[in-house]
C-alpha cells in the first residue's frame, strides 16, 4: 500500500486551494513524537487509536497517541535505559539532545494521553498499574505543565524505558496546513498490567482494533483518518504478528522524512501524493 491516490478530505482541499491562490508561506513544522501501542488478542494484535475532538489540529481524525515535544522532554538528568541517546540519534537522524527529547516525549504523550508509563524501578521492569488515583493526580499535574516528565519520574525512582520503545518512521505535515508537525513514529507493546485508559481531553473516543480492521473500516468510510496513519496502519498489519513488527522496525528508515502534497487537478478529485 502507498500514500498515492489516497482521496483528501474536504476540508483539507479548501486548505490547500487556499494556500495555492494566497501564495502562503509554509508555516514551520513542529517536531512531535507519537506511538503505536500495541498489544496481544489471541493469535493476532489490536492498535490502540484516539479520535481527536473537533476544536484540535486534525479534528476529527483517528490517530495515535501523540503530541508536540516540549522544553521539558530535553532535560538530561533523567535515569535512562535502552540505546543512548547518541544512540538514538543515528536512528533518528537527530544530534544526542534533540533525539533524547523526541524519545522522551513519545514516553510523556502515551502516558499523558493513554495513561500507559513506559518506565520501571530499573532498566529490566515496568510499572504495573498506573491507573490509582496518586498516578491520576501526576498525570494531571503532567499535562498541566505543573511538573516535568524527568521530575515525575525522578521523583518516584523510576527509569525511562526507552528499549520498550521502537522507531517506525517520519512524517511531515503538508505545507499547505496551517499547523506543521515533523513528527516521529514509533511502536510499543503494552506493558504487563498496564491498560489504556479514556483520559485525553484531546481526543473524544478511543478503541483497540486489530490494524487490518482499521484499516478496512477506513476505507470504507467508518473511521476518519489522514495518510500517515493508514499507511503506517498498512505496514504493521503487514508485519503479520507482534514478533514481525518488532522485526521490520529494526530495519525501518525513521530519519527520512515522508512529506505528503496534494494534487489539484482543475478536473478530477483531489488526490494525496507523495513530494
Amino acid at each position: 500500500m502507498t500514500i498515492d491516490g489516497f482521496a483528501a478530505p474536504p476540508a483539507l482541499v479548501e486548505h490547500a486551494r487556499r494556500f495555492r491562490a494566497e501564495g502562503g508561506v509554509p508555516a514551520v513544522p513542529r517536531v512531535a513524537a507519537t506511538v503505536l501501542l500495541l498489544r496481544p488478542a489471541g493469535a493476532d494484535f489490536e492498535v490502540y487509536l484516539i479520535r481527536r475532538v473537533a476544536a484540535m489540529a486534525f479534528g476529527g481524525m483517528y490517530a495515535f497517541p501523540g503530541g508536540g515535544v516540549d522544553r521539558s522532554d530535553s532535560q538530561t538528568h533523567l535515569d535512562w535505559a535502552g540505546p543512548t541517546p547518541a544512540a538514538w540519534g543515528e536512528r533518528l537522524g537527530l544530534d544526542p539532545a534533540a533525539a533524547q527529547a523526541v524519545t522522551c516525549a513519545a514516553a510523556r504523550e502515551v502516558f499523558e494521553e493513554a495513561g500507559v508509563l513506559l518506565a520501571g524501578p530499573d532498566g529490566g521492569t515496568v510499572v504495573g498499574d498506573v491507573s490509582g488515583d496518586d498516578w491520576e493526580a501526576a498525570r494531571q499535574d503532567l499535562v498541566a505543565r505543573r511538573t516535568g516528565f524527568a521530575d515525575l519520574l525522578a521523583g518516584r525512582g523510576l527509569t525511562l524505558r526507552s528499549d520498550l520503545l521502537l522507531p517506525w518512521s517520519r512524517w511531515i505535515t503538508p505545507e499547505f496546513e496551517p499547523r506543521r508537525f515533523d513528527t516521529y513514529f514509533f511502536v510499543a507493546l503494552l506493558p504487563e498490567g498496564q491498560r489504556t485508559r479514556d483520559v485525553s481531553g484531546e481526543a473524544d473516543h478511543t478503541l483497540w482494533l486489530r490494524p487490518a480492521d482499521a484499516l478496512a473500516r477506513a476505507e470504507a468510510g467508518e473511521l476518519t483518518m489522514l495518510p500517515p496513519t493508514m499507511v503506517t496502519l498498512a505496514q504493521v498489519a503487514a508485519a503479520g504478528d507482534l514478533a514481525g513488527v518488532a522485526r521490520a522496525a529494526a530495519d525501518r528508515d525513521a530519519s527520512t522524512p515522508v512529506t505528503p502534497s496534494l494534487d489539484l487537478p482543475e478536473d478530477g478529485e483531489p488526490r494525496f501524493i507523495l513530494s
